[in-house]
């Protein structure tokens, strides 16, 4: 039987430089109010990262 005890998961964004500190504080509390997040996240261990490349703006 699987069982997931743990999921990892890479965000990649291009961002306009001047928006890549919003997107990084978003990226801080989005699982805070992320419904899939708050209803698992006490049995199975979520990590997040944020990869951030520029965009022309």
């Amino acid at each position: 039987m699987l069982v997931v005890k743990r999921i990892h998961v890479t965000y990649h964004l291009r961002v306009p430089p001047d928006k890549q500190e919003a997107a990084t504080r978003a990226h801080e509390i989005h699982s805070d109010y992320c419904p899939v997040a708050r209803t698992i996240r006490n049995c199975v261990a979520i990590t997040t990262s944020l990869e951030m490349e520029p965009l022309a703006e």
